[in-house]
């Protein structure tokens, strides 16, 4: 696949089903990696998710891009576009952003790499004529956001209790 962008020895290009697993693991890894236990849940969610994201990739709902050194796959990051009515942030849009699935391997941090593939993902919403992405972050995460001119907003989430 030709890479989108080269920045010394990394390249990103964008994701294809094929890749499919590989995002699957790092979405895994994001979720531990923030604390979660790794555990039957995850297995589950990965199950699920390695075939949701092989059709939306191949289907356009969602768009992913790949950080790769020497054909290895060390970053990810993912971007969907959701039907959202007019909202006063952008009166005109019936679309907004949702980043997601901003992972990179633990050996390849504080080299700017999710910068890199955050700037993929605003390009493309600026594309779309998108003005919103929203995104979800840990702690940690938010000075990464925040330094890409994301801003905490007041969301809150209801969410049913889950077996297993």
């Amino acid at each position: 696949m030709k890479p989108l962008y080269t920045a010394g020895m990394y390249q990103i290009r964008a994701a294809a089903p094929a890749d499919a697993a590989v995002i699957t693991h790092h979405r895994r890894r994001m979720f531990v990696d923030a604390g979660r236990q790794d555990n039957r849940v995850l297995d589950v969610m990965a199950e699920h998710f390695k075939l949701w994201v092989e059709k939306r990739l191949a289907d356009g709902r969602y768009l992913g891009w790949l950080t790769t050194e020497g054909g290895k796959v060390i970053a990810g990051a993912g971007l969907m576009v959701l039907d959202w009515p007019p909202h006063p942030l952008d009166p005109r849009q019936d679309k907004r952003g949702y980043l997601l699935n901003v992972y990179v391997e633990p050996e390849y941090r504080r080299k700017k790499l999710a910068s890199q593939l955050i700037d993929q993902a605003l390009a493309e919403a600026r594309r779309q004529k998108i003005r919103v992405v929203a995104l979800h972050s840990t702690d940690a995460g938010k000075p990464l956001y925040e330094s890409n001119g994301f801003r905490p907003t007041n969301e809150m989430f209801y969410v049913e209790p889950v077996d297993g």
